[in-house]
């Protein structure tokens, strides 16, 4: 594959998450967030985006969304849950994307505020239309995802490098 091909990040949120007992990271999926989950894979699926590969947070909602969201989906990609997803830094989830093997197209990564949305303003050099002003004012809520489309290696995403190219809410 030539890394002149634009490739596309997708950062989705997991799903509104319960808020009971359990440790922040087993926390699971709220009902609301076993209804949105799908409602954002659906969404998701209908972008056309053939995914390659998808880093999850190894948190419990995170695993809950993709699972439910990726049943919506034409064909699976390949996912691989990451421990180091979960409460990363910007630099982190950085580093982790300038990881990815130069074989990957489109990348999906789900995790959680504040790295996501930080994520998503931080790469987004140039957006379509008011993306980037309806992405921050809403603030990134739970099961909304952006996609930002970029040029070159994964080694070369650093901030301002993509475009944000569709931003998805689902009380939108």
């Amino acid at each position: 594959m030539s890394v002149e091909q634009p490739r596309r990040i997708v950062l989705l949120r997991h799903a509104k998450a319960d808020w009971g007992q359990e440790a922040d990271h087993e926390r699971p999926l709220a009902e609301r967030g076993r209804q949105e989950a799908p409602v954002a894979g659906r969404r998701l699926a209908d972008t056309g985006i053939a995914l390659d590969l998808a880093l999850c947070s190894t948190a419990v909602r995170t695993r809950e969304t993709w699972k439910l969201a990726v049943q919506e989906f034409p064909q699976r990609p390949r996912t691989v849950y990451e421990e180091r997803v979960y409460e990363a830094s910007l630099g982190e989830l950085i580093a982790l994307l300038n990881e990815t093997p130069d074989d990957v197209r489109d990348l999906v990564l789900i995790g959680h505020n504040p790295g996501v949305h930080a994520l998503a303003d931080a790469l987004a050099g140039e957006a379509d239309g008011d993306l980037l002003a309806r992405m921050n004012q809403s603030g990134f809520p739970t099961a909304a995802f952006a996609v930002l489309s970029f040029e070159g290696s994964w080694k070369s995403v650093e901030h301002g490098v993509a475009k944000l190219v569709d931003f998805w809410t689902p009380h939108s």
